[in-house]
């Protein structure tokens, strides 16, 4: 019954990622990626992590869709004939994709999985959140803190460009 599950999320989030990037009307496409979102939540509730599927819920389909809708709105976009005219060129990508996941399903009975050494220790009596927490703030410190300053230094760089772009003078930094 698991596999039903998990094959149902999978074919519903392939679908839609590919309507976000073909569907004509903006609007749709963010219901596309609405659903997408709510469907990768689901993935995780089925890998028991409910932490992160409410996280992907809260950030992604609440902060990111409505962000973006917000930009489609501002931006006024139209309907853009541009992009629908490379269509050969992704059905050859996407018959590519798909022939390697095949293949590669094909061969996953062929090999044992290989286990990292230092990944059988368990958690013990602690939830999702703080195992989360514990391991964000103890081993990956560093990293967190390295992608939160990549992230600034885009936003700052995107206001930058911004401004340029609509006519005023760019602050000075």
């Amino acid at each position: 019954m698991e596999q039903v599950f998990f094959f149902y999320f999978a074919i519903v989030i392939a679908v839609t990622a590919v309507l976000v990037v073909a569907v004509r009307n903006p609007i749709y496409s963010a219901l596309s990626l609405l659903i997408m979102f709510f469907h990768v939540a689901g993935l995780y509730v089925m890998l028991h992590a409910e932490f992160l599927a409410a996280v992907q819920i809260i950030v992604y389909a609440g902060a990111i869709l409505v962000l973006y809708l917000f930009v489609v709105m501002l931006l006024n976009l139209r309907q853009d004939d541009r992009y629908h005219r490379q269509w050969p060129m992704v059905a050859a990508v996407g018959v590519t994709l798909v022939i390697e996941a095949i293949v590669l399903t094909a061969m996953k009975g062929w090999t044992s999985p290989v286990v990292a050494a230092g990944t059988e220790t368990t958690v013990g009596g602690v939830g999702n959140a703080e195992a989360i927490g514990d391991v964000l703030y103890t081993t990956y410190l560093f990293p967190f803190e390295v992608a939160s300053l990549i992230l600034l230094v885009a936003m700052i760089g995107a206001i930058l460009v911004a401004k340029k772009h609509i006519g005023g003078d760019a602050p000075q930094l």
